[in-house]
Parts: C-alpha cells; structure tokens; sequence
C-alpha cells in the first residue's frame, strides 16, 4: 500500500511540474507573441503616370504597381510599365519607324512618417525590358531586345483620404549593357518624372 501511495504522490509531482512549465508555443506570422500581426499588415494598388525618355524622344508611361505593406513602413510587390505612345528614336536611319517600351518586375519601399499628412516614401524597382521597333508604313521585322534594369526612385505623398495617397515624384532607370540597332543602354537609361494615386488598406 505504501508503494502505491509513494507511486501516486510521484505522478501528482510530475503532473504539477508539468503544469508549471511555460508552454513554449510556435511563432506564427499573425499571432503568438510575434511582433507582426494582422493588423499590421496592409495593402495597396497605385496607377502612374510617367514621363521620360529614350533615344532623345519622349515617352509618356502607363506604371501600375500593387503589393503589400508592413506597419506602413516597408512595402514590396509586382510592376508592370508600358509606353502609351510612339517613341520616334532619333538614332533610327530608317524612316516612319517608332519603338514601343515595357517593363516587368518587383519593387521594394520603404516610407518615413507616413502619418503625417505630407511625408517621402523611396521605392526602388527592379526587372526585365524590352524595346522593340516597328515601321508605320511597311509590314518589316525589326525584332527587339530585351535587357535588366533598376530604377531608384523618390516620392512625395500626400494623405487625401484614409485610404488614398497622391504620389509625386521622380526616379531615375538604369539599363544593363544592351545594343539594339543603333541605340544601347545609355540611351534607355535616364530621368522619369512620375505623378499618381495610391490606393489601399494602410496600417
């Protein structure tokens, strides 16, 4: 009977050791003690315009980027960039040609004071190109090229709403090393000016 009894008060030990012990549960992304929960967690879509050029001529750009936002400070996404007119290449010997631009990648940002009513915000985009030419008159095969470029960029933003931003500001595209017809990188590479809304759930 002692057995039992001595038996009996081990397990209640045990069991009470057990109980005392502090639950070591998972992090998880929303929850359980992590600092970053649902609540910080945002979103947003933002149309652009743009305006820059390219072989000398302008070119007047269509951007449109979406992602989604920690606590309102870092954001990350997709882009997609396409020209809404006939860029006329000035280092283009043949005549009545025009070349069309687009652009595909991701983004990464970062926003200081995004509270405040006028604040900065630095997105930086990174993705694939393509330039390609086309005659306006004859059905000829001028091909494309495609390249890699990077375009850091700075913007000032506006709070208009809880939930929309309007975004003014400029950045400025690089190209990797790229020969197409008679142009090359340094004639895609240079300065756009960028005017636009932004739209979202902001934390």
């Amino acid at each position: 009977m002692k057995q039992i009894f001595f038996l009996l008060g081990c397990l209640v030990g045990m069991s009470s050791m057990l109980v005392a012990q502090p639950v070591n549960e998972a992090r998880t992304l929303f929850g359980n003690g992590n600092p970053l929960n649902a609540k910080d967690v945002g979103f947003f879509v933002a149309p652009s315009v743009g305006i820059t050029q390219m072989d000398a001529s302008n070119a007047l750009l269509f951007n449109i980027r979406g992602g989604i936002d920690l606590k309102d400070k870092l954001s990350f996404g997709a882009y997609y960039s396409v020209s809404m007119n006939q860029i006329n290449p000035r280092s283009e010997i043949v005549p009545n040609v025009y070349m069309d631009y687009w652009s595909v990648g991701g983004f990464g940002e970062y926003t200081l004071l995004s509270k405040k009513l006028v604040h900065v915000t630095f997105p930086i985009y990174m993705g694939f190109g393509e330039v390609q030419m086309d005659s306006e008159i004859d059905d000829v095969e001028l091909g494309e090229a495609n390249f890699f470029q990077i375009e850091p960029s700075a913007m000032l933003e506006v709070n208009l709403h809880k939930y929309v931003r309007f975004s003014l500001g400029a950045g400025y595209r690089i190209v990797n090393e790229m020969q197409y017809r008679n142009l090359n990188q340094s004639d895609l590479s240079g300065f756009t000016g960028y005017v636009g809304l932004k739209f979202g759930l902001f934390r």
